[in-house]
Parts: C-alpha cells; structure tokens; sequence
C-alpha cells in the first residue's frame, strides 16, 4: 500500500497464519497446491495469486479471531469462509507490489460491513469500484469511523461473499 490510503488495510497476522497453516478454523489440515491461474486474492499479501505460487484455500473466521483477542462476543454474527494464502510464509504485505487498496479492481463490487466493541453488525454498504479507487475506499471507510460505534470494517467480495481485507480504528 502506498502512502496516499488514508486507512490501513490489513492482511492476516503472521500468528494467525502459522495456526492456519497447520490447521483451518474449522479444523482441517493444509492441502497445499501449486496455483495453476492468477488472480485469486492472498490474504496473508493482499496481493493476487501468480501461476506458480504455492498456496492454500483454507477456512478462516475474522470476526472470531478479533473477538479472542479483544474479548468481543460476536455471537451469530461469528462467520467463516475459505480464503486464500500462501502455503509457506510469504513476506507479508511487504511482498507486495503495488499500491492503494488491494483488490481494487474497477468494476468490482464490495461491500464494506462495520462492526461495533462487542462484534456486532452495524450495518454496511455496497461499493462499486470506480476507477481510480483509493478515494472511494477512503470515503467509504471516512463514512463507516464517523460513527463512534463502529470498532472495525471488512471489505468483502460480494461475488463470493469472501472476506478481503480488515480496517480497525485508528
């Protein structure tokens, strides 16, 4: 990410990957594979998978993870879903190429869901990437932080409904 975002977005931590790479949120094994195509987003880079890229898919509960550490009970509002990341570590974001906001592509179609202290939804909006993107993002996060109740913000994919990328505040 460049320094022209003004939110950080953030990728999943190193210590949660090392769980995930032994072991998925709904406790599966890794089953690594080489990446056949591009494209496909990486949550432990915030990058997209390049042919060749050793990963795996893997199942992952953000909320349930934030919750642990700041003792929020998200009850019902606990989710979990396959993401992406690379099999062995990787670098982290500073792998990365690049700038902005990851998986900006124009066109894309997210939705941005705020969650309050305790790990409940408080709502959330759907983004239509524009082209350029950063001020959309940052406008978008600008509008979820104005409210004092909101702790946190996902981007997700509205294709698939999978998780992208975290924004805590400040």
């Amino acid at each position: 990410m460049t320094a022209t975002t003004a939110y950080l977005p953030r990728p999943i931590s190193p210590t949660v990957l090392g769980e995930l790479r032994v072991a998925d949120d709904a406790g599966q094994p890794l089953a690594a594979f080489t990446a056949d195509e591009d494209g496909s987003p990486l949550r432990c880079c915030l990058r997209p998978v390049e042919v060749g890229d050793r990963i795996a898919l893997v199942s992952y509960a953000p909320l349930r993870r934030w919750a642990a550490e700041t003792g929020a009970a998200p009850g019902a509002y606990d989710e979990q879903g396959p993401v992406f990341i690379h099999a062995e570590e990787c670098g982290g974001v500073a792998a990365a190429d690049g700038g902005g906001y990851p998986f900006d592509r124009a066109g894309a179609l997210r939705t941005v869901r705020r969650y309050s202290a305790d790990g409940h939804i408080l709502g959330g909006r759907l983004l239509e990437i524009p082209d350029p993107a950063e001020e959309a993002f940052d406008a978008v996060f600008e509008e979820a932080f104005a409210d004092p109740e909101v702790a946190l913000v996902h981007v997700r994919a509205v294709e698939y409904g999978c998780f992208l990328f975290e924004v805590r505040r400040g």
